[in-house]
């Protein structure tokens, strides 16, 4: 096959392999490969043409980000995780597989269609692959974000850093207040007041919060995983396992359709790695609604056979 590569140099830690291996791997494997980092200028012009199969070589930011340019297009995209997270490749099963055998694997493998949430609000409308949220974990990332993760700067391995942000979510989590939110699930009203609310078109978000473990990226349905005020020992309770490395569901209440409207009034809200409002943003309604829906099997993706 004709393989385009999108690699991210500086995903996951220092264990990961160089571009130039995986370039041996895949054309090893017997593809011919062209090979595009993400880190220089204009890198998405690789995917104009891109052959038969665009491998991504990095983390849950890097597919997602080429994911959104191939909306539409019927060339399959296969996952090499290196990230840090890697939220994505366990949804579609192919993190745990050795790096030789998922390539070795990609002629013979399921192609599996993949929706694509779209989320349209005051910054318009965008498209995410993951997940759309607000409450503790959208702050906790915001507030990442602006110290330049300098909390996780201690953290030397990917493991390291999945544990501190847990870690940061646990301590945060007492203080962080439950918010009156107006909220729409295909008519039927939701509303109350929440710590935590995530829209997701995958299993996991961030530091792999498992928050809806029977979330199929292809069936067109969002899950919303809400954390109600008074639920928070749940929460607190499956933290505390995730540190600890044991087995566990956080139990949360999950609701499964395909129109989410939510009242929205200026809070944080995260729609995949991005923060809104972001600095500079200045939006004329304090309150206004956010619609969030689905484009049903917009992408393929590779999984095992």
């Amino acid at each position: 096959m004709k393989i385009t590569m999108i690699h991210n140099p500086d995903a996951g830690d220092d264990q990961q392999p160089s571009g130039d291996e995986l370039l041996g791997l895949i054309r090893g494997a017997g593809h011919t490969t062209a090979y595009q980092s993400s880190k220089e200028a204009d890198w998405d012009k690789a995917l104009k043409e891109p052959g038969d199969l665009v491998a991504v070589a990095g983390g849950d930011g890097i597919v997602g980000k080429v994911a959104k340019k191939l909306i539409g297009k019927p060339v399959p995209i296969a996952v090499l995780p290196l990230g840090t997270a890697n939220n994505i490749a366990k949804t579609l099963d192919v993190l745990d597989q050795p790096l030789t055998q998922l390539v070795d694997g990609w002629v013979q493998a399921r192609r599996r269609k993949f929706d694509v949430g779209v989320a349209s609000g005051p910054w318009g409308s965008t498209c995410f692959i993951e997940g759309l949220g607000m409450g503790l974990f959208t702050t906790t990332m915001h507030r990442l974000d602006a110290r330049d993760n300098i909390d996780l700067a201690h953290a030397s391995d990917s493991e390291e850093k999945l544990t501190s942000v847990l870690e940061i979510l646990k301590d945060r989590l007492p203080s962080c207040p439950a918010k009156p939110l107006q909220l729409t699930l295909d008519g039927q009203d939701l509303s109350g007041e929440y710590v935590l609310l995530e829209a997701m078109n995958i299993k996991s978000i961030g530091p792999n919060l498992h928050l809806a473990p029977d979330a199929d990226p292809g069936d067109g349905l969002l899950d919303i995983a809400l954390l109600a005020n008074g639920e928070q020992h749940q929460l607190n309770s499956y933290l505390s396992d995730c540190i600890a490395g044991k087995p566990c569901s956080p139990d949360l209440r999950v609701h499964r359709g395909k129109h989410l409207q939510i009242v929205w009034e200026g809070s944080v809200i995260h729609i995949d790695d991005d923060v809104w409002p972001d600095t500079g943003s200045n939006f004329s309604s304090p309150s206004t609604v956010i619609d969030v829906n689905l484009n049903p099997q917009s992408l393929v993706f590779l999984t095992p056979a």
